[in-house]
């Protein structure tokens, strides 16, 4: 399954790196990271619908998570990525949000990694 992990904090793909090491070695997993919305959107035109999970940060800067996940959701149909959003903060709003606008599932920072993992073996 690839994975396209959109985060501006550059550390996170050395944590998922280090947390599926494992399901990496053994090609269960392939992750692709974007530091920017911008960036994912370049990198998800390129990939031409290979990413099968995104796993998007809300805060960011210049394109919001949230705008990422409309924008996903609205021109990547066929077939539709299951979008999944992080964020540092689980108000209410955002979670509301990001449901409204399309997301699969809601992740709170700190990464549960043991709950994730969870989850994406379901997907597998």
């Amino acid at each position: 399954m690839k994975i396209l992990v959109v985060d501006d904090e550059q550390d996170v793909k050395v944590l998922f790196q280090q947390r599926f090491r494992k399901e990496i070695r053994k090609e269960e997993l392939e992750f692709v990271f974007a530091f920017s919305g911008e960036e994912a959107l370049k990198l998800m035109k390129a990939m031409e619908h290979e990413a099968v999970l995104i796993l998007s940060d809300i805060n960011m800067p210049g394109m919001s998570g949230l705008e990422l996940l409309d924008t996903i959701k609205k021109n990547y149909v066929k077939p539709p990525p299951m979008v999944m959003m992080i964020t540092a903060y689980g108000d209410d709003e955002n979670r509301t949000m990001a449901k409204n606008l399309g997301a699969d599932d809601f992740l709170t920072k700190p990464l549960d990694f043991s709950l994730l993992k969870d989850k994406l073996i379901t997907l597998t």
